[in-house]
């Protein structure tokens, strides 16, 4: 993955993607991030998603005020063997209390990452769990659908776009050895690419064998 000097985080649009601000090199670029899991494996997520309400419904009741947290992402496989709910639901309390109306707080507990955010005092506490992650049902080798729905928006960008598709499957979509998937791939990015436009989006796929960097960004 690229280096950012800096990243600002912009929310969740209506189709499941995490909007960032990120800026490289003085320039900033849209970075947009997509966590989906395989279609067979969703009912691993539905547990461990289950664990993670729990947690936070276990922390309102420890803290004062209205809080929001914004699950950006999680190991599922690990958690589903691992994960404790009172010391995340600790960890979300000892983070509730160092923060003031406004304010805004990454969490990490073991491989969970969210954002905690008050928006509220209050004499009780409430916190609101979100979460997103799409459901991958294709057949691998439609990988390329994803793609060009999450750039539709983005094939004539006037400022740089990096698009992630965070993969939690434990069997991966993305495939070196399924040539029809790869051939798809390459169909689909070389259409991304006209012959005159201003900045070519940059995409990466991740997931448990690290990060790829499917379209570069650069004019070929």
């Amino acid at each position: 993955m690229p280096l950012f000097d800096e990243i600002s985080y912009c929310g969740l649009n209506e189709e499941k993607v995490r909007q960032y601000i990120a800026v490289r090199e003085n320039q900033p670029c849209k970075f947009l991030a997509l966590n989906f899991i395989r279609n067979e494996e969703k009912i691993l997520w539905d547990a461990v998603e289950d664990f993670l309400k729990r947690s936070t419904a276990n922390a309102a009741s420890s803290v004062r005020g209205f809080y929001t947290f914004d699950l950006l992402t999680v190991d599922i496989h690990k958690e589903i063997k691992t994960f404790n709910q009172a010391e995340l639901s600790t960890v979300i309390v000892n983070t509730a209390a160092k923060l003031a109306p406004g304010a805004v707080r990454m969490v990490k507990y073991s491989s969970v990452y969210a954002f905690l955010h008050k928006t509220i005092d209050e004499d009780w506490g409430k916190v609101v769990f979100k979460s997103s992650v799409a459901v991958f049902k294709d057949k691998p080798e439609y990988l390329d659908l994803l793609i060009k729905q999450l750039l539709k928006d983005f094939q004539f960008p006037h400022e740089p776009v990096v698009l992630l598709l965070n993969d939690l499957s434990q069997n991966p979509v993305f495939d070196f050895e399924n040539e029809a998937q790869q051939a798809r791939l390459k169909k689909v990015i070389t259409a991304l690419i006209p012959n005159s436009v201003e900045f070519i989006p940059e995409v990466y796929i991740q997931d448990k064998n690290g990060a790829r960097e499917l379209l570069s960004g650069v004019r070929l």
